[in-house]
């Protein structure tokens, strides 16, 4: 059988109420020290900014002082952008054929995207040319230009008429017959339609060679029809 505490019991283990109490108060002391000691610091500050403050002059500017943002401060929408000072430059300055090409724009030249037409193509080229002798370019300038307005299939035909032409004016100059024919060979490549079969191939090559070589190729009993003999004749002529 569980006995009823007894009054004595709980009487012992009630809190003190007084030392709470006590303790409460001391609390509140050390609390309001604190605070006087940090008014007292405050106070001596103020104190020092004044002294060291310069009393402004008569017909002074006051001094601005700029305002630094405070870290990760959140700038609004709408702010204004300061500009930059004059004589700074925000952006990189244009190069040469940035320039050029912004004022060939201007001047709203017709694009071209093949020779579809040779009567298109023929007005398209005068009215570039009376657009780039306007501007007063040189002859590199009157390419690049041109090569702005070139579109799809134009610049292909670009390319190809740049090749056919190396091609035709190749001649073998003060190179090998070996190093001629070379270079010969990779600018056939590159314009197939213009070397059909051997027989145009061999007129080609016999116009590249010089006139040395080509005269003795051709003095021979038969023309060298087969390209492998032509090679193999204007290298002995050489000799």
């Amino acid at each position: 059988m569980v006995r009823p505490r007894t009054r004595a019991n709980q009487n012992s283990q009630e809190p003190d109420l007084a030392n709470v109490v006590t303790m409460l108060q001391r609390q509140l002391i050390e609390q309001q020290r604190e605070t006087n000691r940090l008014r007292e610091q405050i106070a001596q500050f103020n104190q020092i900014l004044q002294e060291n403050v310069v009393p402004p002059q008569e017909n002074s500017v006051p001094p601005v002082v700029p305002q630094v943002p405070k870290v990760h401060q959140e700038v609004p929408w709408n702010a204004e952008v300061p500009l930059a000072p004059i004589g700074v430059q925000a952006n990189p300055p244009l190069s040469r054929e940035d320039l050029l090409y912004k004022r060939f724009r201007r001047m709203k030249a017709p694009e071209f995207e093949g020779p579809t037409n040779p009567i298109e193509a023929d007005n398209w080229l005068l009215d570039i040319q009376v657009i780039l002798d306007f501007m007063g370019l040189t002859e590199q300038e009157k390419v690049l230009c041109a090569s702005f307005v070139l579109k799809k299939d134009a610049r292909h035909w670009e390319i190809l008429a740049a090749q056919q032409d190396k091609f035709n004016s190749f001649k073998q100059g003060s190179m090998t017959v070996l190093e001629a024919v070379k270079k010969f060979e990779q600018l056939a490549r590159l314009c197939p339609e213009l070397v059909p079969n051997e027989t145009e191939k061999v007129r080609r090559m016999m116009k590249m060679f010089r006139t040395d070589i080509a005269k003795r190729v051709s003095a021979g009993s038969s023309p060298p029809t087969p390209v492998a003999d032509c090679i193999g004749q204007a290298i002995r002529a050489e000799y």
